[in-house]
């Protein structure tokens, strides 16, 4: 490998060329291209500048659309101009997409492309997006790897300079986006060489200026508007051959050879798999071993989409081949099939290829996994003598018929590649640390190296899983690893959760961050996770890194913890070498923040050398616990069979039969998902509160209630559980309790913040105290339990303007995935609270719609008597028009009714339809008129 390297993600790679090469950037942040403009901004706030010497300048938009249309502005007013975007983001930018291209403007659009919301919204990958724009007039020019996306950034902006074609310039989101690899970079001295200074003028001498006026962008009649539209077919004629003569340019600069149409394989291949993204990588190590047992097979990668070239395509298919599979990673319903493979038919057609049998599949959509395991069910489902016209792999189709079988038998990963796994929360700093350590071996040693990072969407408190890769060759699995040498798991309550261990290779390492010493952790392990270690014989290592980050004044992050305990027993570098690059890399981190900061890293890690054991494995299972089930057996059908799975982590294997076909789910399921994240919970003292409710507004989750009943109804309590005699004079002789649900607090304490009440006897202590949750879970989970089984207060007997009033009151917004300590969610709770029972909510996409509407369970809920808010999410920025809608609507239907209850008048009670008409519903601050009202309309149906 050359020296010549570093370590980055694709986002990266793609942004560090677009940046050097422009003059203007327009940005607007989505999800997964956010990195790519965050990037640009940075640098130019660096001052960094571009091979000019100047630096660009970056200007954040109010949307994707404002980015586009002020990137049409600065190309024409002569600029070198990019962007990044995604998704729907694109989508927004497709009117401007038809006319810089239709002008014939030189630009480059870098898009980390993503799934459409459809049936629901999603930031995971696939090509639904670029594909959406295929009729714009852009060239779309597709890299699979990091390395290819820094390469092909070049490349397209050097090439639409050339050909006038703008370019979009796409990889695929998350998979090459966020994967971290070992790559070549490309530097300046290349970027000018390959950036012709003939054509930049050319460019400037197109723009728009009063010194040489023009007019452009004219509205035509229908007798020119035809043949002006045909002038432009020279250039996308001209367009792949230009591009190809770049890509030879760059290889005789830097020894990178590519083709617009990529053949690699057996030279007498059979089948042939045609795709185009990372899948093409897994399809190229697939074949690498298939063709190595004597198979004919083979992939041909395309690169170049748009323009489309026929005999660019036909010349790199091998002649021998009888059978191709043309893989697209989007859906197109309703259509003959989708756009690569109708393509590729065309392309044979009009080249009179006889004798081929050409298949459709369909695979990846929304980041779905694409196995090589599954590239091998698509070459088995070719050799077959009626294989299935048009297929979906990676998916159990029970409804359609279409999928075909992966063979779960079948891998590639070599036994000299590295192969860990690390299962970590959101922001308990994993993810970085995993960062961190493939700098390290990416730097220090020959080895290539793979960082990929699964991530829920609601990011914070919820699980995420690193996955990384270390070996002598470059690494083409682009998929998640499943047969691990390294598991890490830093949260002990994930084992009772998820599949951990099950991921290890027998003889493989597990590290585990436990409360328990290497002494009595094995009592504490559940029955399954006893046996795995056991049946594979694996080495097991635990530390108490919450500990060690308390003692050594790091709070609750343990990602230096964990990475030392990781670099200590992996054996992947000389244990005391690992640890000099790690105390390297904190200076280097941390160093800007004080020597306090940089020492105290330096301690954990020293402390953790010191705390790390490792556990000896008994002979035999001695547990008797099970993990419990996902969700309790009293859940509805629909959350034990279809929601709990995906909480599991076992979504991808429910078939296509379990989903709501138009995307609508049932409200009141987060309630259902007992995360146990906390490390730490709230715990109330009685003696000391004053009962202000402050603590109950206060909280993100709604995990902290208080309810005011009568005294009667604690018979049959549990015995711990607590209350005391309200202190409101309006509420006399009743009692009061204040509950927190341990198993849905994030431990924020917020509440503990909020709380006005001091302990006079140990002035430290509040009302309201955090205490360590594992040992409270189980008494106050009953507490809980049956604090839910008390009525609630009369809505008409609370004064709702008042905090202590209207937090009696139940929140029909709860348990959310929201960060622990939100700001937003109290706000959405008290909504839910004071107007829940009648509210229609649209959702613009962002937190809110990740934390309110994410699969597999919403907080939305509703009360005893069915009522809830309704909610919805369309886009981000048609919010306010998607509400308005929805207010024009419930207006008009106010109209209908009144209008129907005038036509129906004659049969009806004359004082009831009166008092209907007459009800004053708009100032209602203690809902008494609205109740009335629902009894009125309850008589009147």
């Amino acid at each position: 490998m050359s020296k010549n390297y570093a370590m980055m993600d694709g986002n990266e790679a793609a942004a560090s060329v677009a940046y050097r090469a422009s003059e203007v950037i327009a940005i607007y942040p989505i999800t997964p291209s956010s990195n790519m403009g965050e990037w640009a901004d940075a640098w130019a706030a660096a001052g960094a500048k571009n091979i000019w010497g100047t630096v660009p300048l970056v200007q954040e938009m109010q949307s994707e659309a404002g980015a586009a249309g002020a990137i049409h502005g600065a190309l024409q007013a002569g600029a070198l101009a990019t962007t990044f975007t995604a998704s729907q983001g694109l989508l927004l930018m497709i009117p401007n997409m038809y006319k810089i291209a239709g002008e014939l403007t030189p630009t480059v659009f870098h898009v980390a492309a993503r799934s459409l919301a459809a049936q629901a919204l999603s930031i995971f990958g696939d090509h639904s997006d670029v594909m959406a724009t295929r009729a714009t007039g852009y060239a779309l020019l597709c890299s699979s790897s990091v390395q290819e996306a820094m390469d092909f950034a070049l490349l397209a902006h050097a090439a639409s300079l050339e050909t006038r074609v703008p370019f979009l310039h796409f990889f695929d989101g998350f998979r090459t986006s966020h994967e971290v690899s070992k790559i070549s970079p490309v530097s300046d001295e290349v970027i000018r060489a390959m950036i012709d200074e003939k054509l930049v003028r050319e460019h400037r001498a197109r723009c728009l200026n009063p010194n040489d006026p023009v007019l452009r962008g004219t509205a035509q009649n229908p007798d020119v508007y035809f043949q002006a539209r045909e002038s432009v077919t020279p250039y996308y004629q001209k367009c792949p051959a230009l591009l190809q003569k770049a890509m030879d340019k760059f290889a005789s600069l830097t020894g990178r050879q590519y083709r617009l149409f990529e053949y690699h394989g057996s030279p007498d291949a059979e089948r042939v798999i045609v795709l185009m993204g990372s899948g093409a990588e897994a399809v190229h190590e697939t074949v690498d071993a298939l063709a190595a047992h004597g198979e004919k097979v083979g992939v041909l990668k395309v690169r170049l989409y748009r323009p489309f070239d026929n005999n660019l395509f036909l010349a790199g298919l091998p002649q021998s081949a009888k059978v191709v599979a043309v893989l697209d990673r989007t859906k197109e319903p309703g259509s003959a099939g989708e756009p690569l493979y109708l393509d590729a038919v065309n392309a044979m057609v009009e080249g009179r290829r006889a004798g081929l049998s050409v298949l459709g599949g369909r695979y990846g959509l929304s980041s779905k996994e694409f196995t090589s395991s599954m590239v091998k069910g698509v070459f088995d489902e070719m050799k077959k003598d009626a294989p299935k016209k048009h297929f979906t792999v990676g998916i159990k189709d029970d409804v359609s018929g279409s999928s075909v079988d992966p063979d779960d038998s079948f891998s590639t990963e070599a036994d000299d590649v590295v192969r860990a796994v690390f299962f970590g929360l959101g922001a308990d700093g994993t993810v970085s640390a995993n960062k961190n350590s493939i700098k390290i071996i990416g730097e220090v040693t020959d080895k290539y190296t793979q960082g990929y990072f699964v991530y829920d969407s609601k990011k914070a408190g919820t699980i995420t899983v690193s996955h990384l890769r270390f070996g002598p060759r470059p690494i083409r699995s682009t998929y998640l690893v499943s047969r691990a040498n390294f598991v890490g798991c830093h949260q002990f309550g994930f084992l009772y959760k998820y599949d951990v261990v099950e991921k290890l290779v027998p003889g493989g390492v597990f590290l585990l961050n436990s409360p328990y010493g290497a002494e009595e952790v094995w009592d504490r392990l559940p029955k399954h996770v006893q046996k795995l270690l056991i049946d594979k014989k694996i080495k097991f290592y635990v530390i108490d890194a919450y500990r060690v980050a308390r003692e050594t004044g790091m709070g609750v992050r343990i990602n230096t913890i964990m990475q030392t305990c990781f670099f200590a027993i992996s054996n992947i570098l000389p244990k005391d070498q690992a640890i000099s690059y790690i105390k390297t890399y904190i200076k280097k981190e941390y160093g800007k923040k004080g020597d306090e900061i940089v020492n105290k890293n330096y301690n954990a890690v020293d402390q953790t050398l010191a705390h790390l054991k490792e556990v000896t494995i008994p002979s035999k299972v001695t547990a008797t616990t099970e993990a419990p089930p996902v969700v309790a057996e009293e859940a509805p059908e629909f959350v034990k069979n279809v929601l709990a799975p995906i909480i599991a982590g076992h979504g991808d294997d429910l078939p296509v039969s379990a989903f709501p076909v138009d995307g609508t789910y049932p409200l009141g399921t987060s309630k259902w998902e007992k995360r146990n994240i906390a490390q730490e919970i709230p715990v109330w003292d009685e003696s000391v509160c004053i009962q202000c409710n402050k603590c109950v507004i206060v909280c993100p989750h709604a995990v902290i209630r208080a309810k005011v009943y009568d005294t009667k109804l604690l018979a049959g309590a549990p015995e711990t559980f607590k209350s005391t005699p309200s202190k409101n004079r309006e509420w006399q002789g009743m009692v009061y309790t204040l509950q927190v649900a341990p198993e849905y607090c994030t431990g924020c304490a917020m509440c503990v913040d909020i709380c006005p009440a001091k302990n006079k006897s140990e002035t430290r202590l509040k009302a309201i105290n955090m205490k360590p949750q594992p040992p409270l879970r189980e008494p106050e989970s009953k507490n809980w339990d049956f604090f839910l089984k008390l009525p609630e207060f009369d809505r008409r007997q609370v004064k709702r303007s008042e905090v202590r009033g209207s937090q009696l009151f139940e929140p029909l917004f709860e348990f959310s995935g929201a960060c622990a300590g939100c700001g937003e969610t109290p706000y959405i709770k008290l909504m839910s609270q004071l107007f829940g029972d009648r509210a229609v909510v649209a959702n613009a996409t962002g937190c809110s719609s990740i934390y309110g509407g994410n699969l597999p369970t919403t907080p939305w809920t509703k009360n005893a008597a069915g009522r809830g808010p309704a909610w919805s999410n369309s886009l981000f920025e048609d919010n306010a028009e998607f509400a308005l809608g929805m207010r024009l609507t419930v207006d008009q239907f106010r109209l209908t009714a009144l209008n129907l209850l005038e036509r129906a008048e004659k049969c009806l009670d004359k004082d009831l339809v009166a008092e209907i008409r007459a009800a004053a519903l708009a100032n209602d601050p203690e809902q008494n008129a609205i109740e009335a009202q629902r009894g009125r309309v309850a008589r009147l149906k």
